[in-house]
Formats: structure tokens, C-alpha cells, sequence
């Protein structure tokens, strides 16, 4: 019997189905396991995909499709730092939220998230504008919006 994941991807399926051990951490329901497959699959390519998770051990390919899983929902919200950077601007819970509705099969809702994320980028770009350029830097903390000024060390 095949997979979730390979029955999505309209594939032959075997005992060592590199896809059926990569979605085990996804127990809510067998819908959730083929939507997370879908979405992987369409953002780096069904080959790619298979690429990816036959070049690393058995044991870390559940790992690796679940970053793969986050990466590309983060490219989807942020394209240029991706999940890497939602986490480092403390929006993570965009791409938390955003997961949780590729796996119940939402897909298509990751825009709402990515429009939220881009009023936000704007707000700061307006006010960035509005402040005299000088020798700090400022890091914004979205949603809250508090502001930690520091000093920069170039030319002192």
C-alpha cells in the first residue's frame, strides 16, 4: 500500500520508501502528511525533493523534510530569508501559523501572512525614512514594535 506521501505525488511506493519515514512526525491525519508532501514537492520539485532526502542518512531524513516543510513556507512568506529570517526578526509565529495551515491543507492562505509580514516591512521603511540618518543602528521586534538602539563601533 502506498504511502501518503507517494500517493500524492502519483509514485510507486515500497518497504523502503524514503517519504514514508520522513512523515511520521506528522500524526494528526493522513490528509496532513499529503499536503505536506504536495507543498514540499511543488516549491523544490518532486526530484529535487527525492534528491534531497536520499543524500543524507535514513535516520535524519525525517528532519530534513521537516526543515525542508518550514524552509519553504518561509520562502513563501519572506523569499529572501526565508524561515531563517522570519525566526531571526521574531516573526516565527508567522511561519508557525503559516505550517499549521499548509497541514490541514490551506495552501493558498500563506498570502495573508506574507501580506501581514509586508505592512510591517513598510511601517519600518516609513519610519526609517522619517529618522535622521545617523551612526545607529535600529532593530525593530514585530508585532510589539519596541526599539533597541545601538551604537556602532566603525569609525570610533
Amino acid at each position: 500500500m502506498s504511502c501518503n506521501g507517494c500517493r500524492v505525488l502519483r509514485k510507486g511506493c515500497s518497504e523502503e520508501c524514503m517519504l514514508r519515514h520522513c512523515l511520521v512526525w506528522i500524526q494528526d491525519n493522513p490528509r496532513a502528511q499529503g499536503y505536506a508532501t504536495l507543498f514540499v514537492a511543488k516549491f523544490f520539485g518532486r526530484a529535487n525533493l527525492m534528491s534531497f532526502l536520499s543524500s543524507v542518512p535514513t535516520n535524519h531524513r525525517s528532519a530534513l523534510f521537516q526543515s525542508l516543510l518550514y524552509e519553504a513556507v518561509g520562502r513563501t512568506i519572506n523569499p529572501v530569508s526565508g524561515a531563517v529570517g522570519l525566526l531571526s526578526t521574531g516573526n516565527w509565529h508567522l511561519c508557525q501559523s503559516a505550517v499549521d495551515k499548509v497541514l490541514r491543507g490551506g495552501g493558498a492562505a500563506l498570502t495573508e501572512s506574507s501580506d501581514h509580514l509586508k505592512e510591517a516591512e513598510s511601517e519600518e521603511r516609513i519610519e526609517s525614512k522619517k529618522q535622521p540618518a545617523s551612526n545607529t543602528t535600529t532593530t525593530h521586534h514585530w508585532p510589539s514594535q519596541t526599539t533597541e538602539t545601538k551604537l556602532l563601533t566603525l569609525f570610533l
